[in-house]
């Protein structure tokens, strides 16, 4: 354990200055008193920017035959100003594009080609395409935005779903390996267009409101839906997370490497977006945190010293034990570091710790964690942590310009509402919409439960404490936060299980359906199948052992875990039981597997399902 007194590098945080009103019923009202500074006109003109004062300098970089390849900010714009004159050409305008594939060069050209042409630019998960056995949801999404040209990277890759799409009206341009099409175009031949003088005068004709993009929201609660997202949107964004962290004539210029997907709105619009405000570099990550995966990840930061990283905390635990064990590894990642960012579960206090010593180690100080919140519908911009906190779980403050209403839940929670300049009108061609995802005066509801850290102190920030579609009642009438609890039960069970649903909606007691961390369980118990997994005695003791441990900790009937049952068939993305973005849909999945649910809550108990309390007994009382 760290000695206390070892301070944090110092970065020149934002300072926390906070307005806060409470109306007549507990409602809370929160925005920053600190004004948002400028916001640019448009994406595009910051781009073109650093292109004219930094030409040489790298802006992406990405692996090719397993060497980089860089695309610099002089060249990229060349290539961008290519690609959209030929989209002008296409006669097309107004009318959208979309891609299919995922993060690349060339992917990113065409986003930036598209919003000069003033066609909104429509990024997909690759799993809609490549993972997907029906679909339908990627015919849907077609259906909803109808683009005039669809872009991927590799032709061949992408023949099956391209089949199963209406082609007539649509271009199909195609980077590498291109497939015969009714309407095709290469890549290398669209750089060969000489870019006119319509190029000049399309980007002078973008507006504020102009279209950039539209992305769909993950799918988490429903259905995906199509979010307009405005060039005024996207910058304000840009200038909030701009202003969290100041910058010096000794601040490094920004390197990153990240994997989070461009279709994302964190990936493609927190994290994208700030590598142009700075005039830095990305780095294309191909690798992954997830076993196997993560090995990509370490090569990369062997040769890539970030002065940001992100990860989720299986990543930061995998992270740790390889900075533990290659010093050498720990010299490159820390060297120019200045903050790490977690998201996704808690981020256990053991990997916390761990990463704090090697900080300690390499750089005299302690790295700063911070994090943001918000959403498809917020561009990516609610609230952030932007000072140096030791508590994971935190959403952390408003960010500059945002409005925060807290409508209080009863028990110390607060529903979330907002708005601001990043905020969305509302869902393309769904107006019905409108009223269930905003209040009467004008706030759009998040569909998340919070918390004060500090209620006397509100400047300690805002928790995170579930989502309010997800939770149920037991028959006692208490509430189950599902959010809450299943972040204790896969932290409690790490690293066997991979994730949870929480089971209990009008029963007497709670419950969990599991996926094991496949590979991490036959690390530990041998090279067996996941079924052989399921079944294995080992696997199923070490499991209720973990669970017992949770159990003994939370005293509340709400939070503990009576039974477990394994799946061994993963998450359907065509059923809707996981979204595009990995997460869960904890009631599609409830209501796909009811056949488990009944056998977890049976009276006889089935072979399959493992009692995690001898006797239906929690703490020496009968629930």
């Amino acid at each position: 354990m760290l000695k206390p007194d070892v301070p944090f590098l110092p970065l020149p945080f934002l300072a926390r200055d906070i307005d806060l009103h409470e109306r007549d019923g507990g409602v809370v009202l929160m925005r920053s008193r600190i004004p948002l500074g400028a916001v640019a006109p448009h994406l595009p003109g910051v781009l073109r920017f650093h292109a004219e004062q930094r030409g040489p300098h790298p802006w992406l970089v990405q692996r090719r035959s397993g060497e980089w390849v860089a695309l610099t900010y002089g060249e990229a714009q060349r290539q961008i100003d290519a690609v959209t004159q030929w989209l002008l050409a296409q006669d097309l305008s107004g009318r959208a594009v979309m891609v299919l594939s995922g993060n690349s060069l060339e992917h990113a050209v065409f986003e930036m080609a598209a919003m000069q042409s003033r066609m909104p630019y429509v990024p997909v998960t690759p799993a809609y395409a490549l993972v997907s056995q029906d679909h339908v949801k990627l015919r849907d999404m077609v259906d909803q935005i109808d683009p005039a040209v669809l872009f991927v990277q590799n032709g061949r890759a992408f023949e099956r779903a391209l089949s199963a799409l209406a082609l007539d009206r649509r271009v199909v341009l195609q980077v590498e390996d291109p497939v015969s099409l009714p309407k095709g175009a290469v890549w290398s031949e669209v750089l060969r267009t000489p870019a006119e003088s319509s190029v000049e005068a399309s980007i002078a004709a973008i507006q504020s409101d102009t279209i950039a993009k539209i992305l769909f929201t993950s799918g988490s609660t429903g259905a995906p839906k199509a979010v307009p997202i405005t060039q005024n949107m996207l910058c304000a964004t840009m200038a909030m997370h701009a202003a969290n962290v100041g910058r010096s004539d000794n601040t490094p210029d920004s390197v990153l490497l990240e994997w989070l997907p461009w279709s994302h709105v964190a990936g493609g619009t927190a994290i994208f977006n700030s590598v142009i405000e700075d005039g830095g570099t990305m780095y294309l990550d191909d690798g992954r945190p997830m076993q196997g995966e993560f090995d990509k990840t370490l090569r990369n930061l062997r040769e890539v010293s970030p002065t940001r990283f992100s990860s989720v905390p299986v990543g930061f635990n995998m992270l740790a034990d390889a900075l533990e064990a290659d010093e050498e590894l720990g010299r490159n990642f820390f060297r120019q570091l200045r903050r790490l960012t977690s998201s996704g579960a808690k981020l256990p206090e053991s990997t916390y710790q761990r990463l704090q010593q090697q900080a300690v180690r390499h750089l005299g100080y302690r790295i700063p964690f911070v994090s943001s919140y918000g959403s498809t519908e917020t561009c990516a911009a609610a609230t952030t942590v932007h000072w140096p906190s030791e508590r994971s779980g935190l959403v952390g403050l408003p960010q500059l310009g945002v409005e925060l209403k807290l409508e209080p839940l009863g028990d110390a929670r607060y529903e979330v509402l907002l708005r601001g300049p990043s905020v969305m009108a509302g869902y393309l061609n769904r107006p019905d919409l409108k009223q269930e995802a905003f209040d009467d005066e004008g706030y759009y509801r998040m569909g998340d439960a919070v918390t004060f850290v500090d209620r006397q102190n509100p400047l300690e920030g805002l928790a995170f404490a579930g989502r309010v579609a997800e939770e149920f009642k037991l028959q006692s009438g208490i509430f189950v936060r599902v959010g809450t609890l299943r972040v204790e039960v896969i932290n409690a069970a790490a690293p066997l299980v991979a994730d949870a649903v929480i089971t209990g909606a009008d029963r007497s007691w709670v419950g969990a359906l599991v996926w094991l961390n496949v590979k991490m369980c036959q690390d530990k118990f041998g090279k067996l199948s996941p079924v052989e997994l399921a079944q294995d005695p080992r696997v199923r003791t070490a499991l209720a052992q973990s669970l017992r441990g949770h159990n003994a900790q939370h005293h509340a009937s709400s939070m503990q875990i009576r039974r477990v049952l394994i799946l061994t068939e993963s998450a359907s993305m065509d059923s809707g039981e996981v979204t595009d973005k990995g997460y869960v849909n904890q009631r599609t999945v409830l209501a796909r597997r009811a056949h488990l649910v009944e056998a977890l809550y049976a009276d006889s108990l089935e072979a399959a399902v493992i009692q995690v309390d001898n006797e239906g007994l929690f703490n020496g009382q009968e629930l």
